[in-house]
């Protein structure tokens, strides 16, 4: 049975267990946009934009729950007013997390990726100023490539571009959603791992081809849905709400 939840609940529920205070990041993790004090439905999604606001408005959502939020330190600034507009005008609240989701060991992004590929947790991985945003994954045995591949544009419903010049049987991957820097690629390299498996396409390839090494990248918004997907039940079960997953693919 559904009812109501203090928001101030949900947000502390989630600075906690989100540990957003645990790596330092350009978003303003946390309660972006303060609507209703009582929430009766979630709306997840990868990106805040006046397009999911309108979704979420439209199914009477409360609260939205995203990975890429309006307020970053040091970045453009005029959109925000914009967007803020909105949602104080119809009252919705907006939660933002970014690195700290992108690392969770549970619901991360990376994490849920590597589970969804079917293996295991072994090393942190993507690491800055000391702090891991991705995992390095280990299966119990080698996977085709091309398998992974598949189960990936299967699975997210994305399309995989392919650097296949390493081992065609992958036992360790690499794991860094969206749009990390090159020197995850160099330390994949040095963590020698099978596979480096990443969102946005970098050109890597004659680096990649030199290396004799395998790169897969399956798209920024592609694998970076997954957590607040995985938020999802734990919310649900733990207040009793209402959630939907506003799906709004980039097609990047």
């Amino acid at each position: 049975m559904n009812q109501m939840a203090k928001l101030k609940e949900v947000v502390k529920f989630l600075n906690n267990y989100l540990k957003i205070k645990g790596i330092k990041d350009a978003s303003r993790n946390g309660l972006q946009a303060r609507g209703k004090s009582e929430i009766n439905k979630i709306a997840f999604t990868e990106n805040a934009g006046l397009d999911t606001f309108k979704i979420a408005l439209k199914e009477k959502a409360d609260l939205i729950v995203v990975h890429h939020g309006i307020l970053w330190k040091n970045w453009f600034k005029k959109l925000a007013p914009k967007r803020m507009k909105f949602l104080m005008k119809n009252s919705i609240s907006l939660y933002a997390v970014h690195l700290p989701l992108d690392r969770h060991k549970i619901v991360g992004n990376n994490a849920q990726l590597i589970k969804l590929l079917g293996a295991k947790i072994k090393n942190g991985f993507a690491y800055e100023k000391g702090k891991n945003v991705g995992w390095i994954g280990e299966f119990k045995r080698a996977l085709n490539l091309r398998k992974i591949a598949r189960t990936l544009k299967v699975k997210l419903k994305t399309k995989c571009v392919v650097l296949p010049f390493g081992n065609k049987k992958i036992k360790t991957i690499a794991v860094c959603s969206g749009g990390p820097g090159s020197k995850t690629l160099y330390e994949a390299l040095n963590k020698k791992v099978d596979l480096y498996l990443t969102g946005e396409q970098k050109d890597f390839y004659t680096d990649v081809k030199d290396s004799n090494f395998n790169v897969i990248f399956a798209g920024h918004y592609a694998t970076e849905t997954l957590g607040v997907k995985a938020l999802m039940p734990i919310l649900k079960n733990k207040f009793k709400v209402k959630t939907i997953f506003i799906d709004d693919p980039t097609g990047l």
